[in-house]
């Protein structure tokens, strides 16, 4: 006979199902890799960074603003104040049969202003807090990491600027399953983010037109978006510079509940 099961023993069980599964979710691992494309250990990824919902309103708001705020203004018309001449009036009033006009640096006339053009001194930019552009982050990361598009790599190794070097790596990498494309695809394969960028790493993969690289603390929504994969060297130090955006608010809502 099955015992009796009260709902305090039901409300406990679930209480320990919930906390194991928030435990087991804040230790996610994932393979690290060498140059030579063979795995060489395993991180563990936070869940508040790897492991955050996906909202389309916010990351819209947030690429939208980054791709504003990096708006170049060069362009710039200018109006028929702005246009030298035009000060005589071109004919009389009245009288002459034709339309009348007071001034030759109109709109309408060759020469003249440009109406409604662009202008340099226009402002584009958008203000983003700082805890929306770290959330968008975060679930650009997580939706990367839920496709199977980041890769790990302990060090590439590049002592000296060698691009025959990081192509070789970039080949080798290319092996893993599921990251068939890091070599093959011609624009934008990659997107390679170091920890501690180094002159002769960058020298060595900036002649790749396919791929290209970003210190770990200027990373962002919309570089991580724009490339397929994402190749993380150091992933140690990378995952603590990004967990530092982590704001103590966040952290304590993914804590487990007692």
């Amino acid at each position: 006979m099955d015992p009796v099961r009260s709902p305090q023993n039901d409300m406990n069980t679930k209480s320990e199902k919930n906390t194991k599964s928030r435990e087991a979710s804040n230790g996610v691992e994932a393979p690290i890799y060498n140059s030579q494309g063979k795995k060489n250990g395993s991180v563990t990824l936070p869940e508040s960074v790897f492991g955050v919902v996906w909202n389309d309103s916010l990351m819209h708001q947030v690429v939208v603003g980054m791709q504003a705020n990096a708006r170049p203004t060069v362009a710039h018309t200018k109006m028929r104040g702005d246009v030298r001449g035009g000060g005589k009036k071109p004919w009389a009033q009245k009288g002459t049969g034709r339309a009348r006009h007071g001034s030759s640096r109109s709109p309408i006339w060759r020469g003249g202003g440009v109406t409604h053009g662009p202008r340099s001194d226009k402002n584009y930019s958008h203000v983003l807090p700082k805890k929306m552009r770290a959330k968008a982050l975060f679930m650009a990361l997580s939706r990367k990491f839920k496709d199977g598009e980041i890769m790990f790599v302990d060090s590439f190794g590049l002592n000296e600027p060698k691009t025959a070097a990081a192509k070789k790596s970039l080949l080798m990498l290319s092996k893993v399953s599921g990251f068939e494309k890091l070599a093959s695809k011609k624009k934008n394969a990659a997107l390679v983010a170091f920890a501690e960028p180094t002159v002769a790493s960058q020298k060595s993969f900036r002649n790749l037109g396919n791929v290209a690289t970003i210190a770990m603390r200027n990373l962002n929504p919309v570089a991580v978006l724009k490339s397929t994969y994402l190749v993380i060297e150091n992933p140690e130090a990378a995952i603590a510079i990004v967990g530092s955006r982590v704001s103590k608010k966040m952290n304590s809502k993914l804590e487990p509940k007692t």
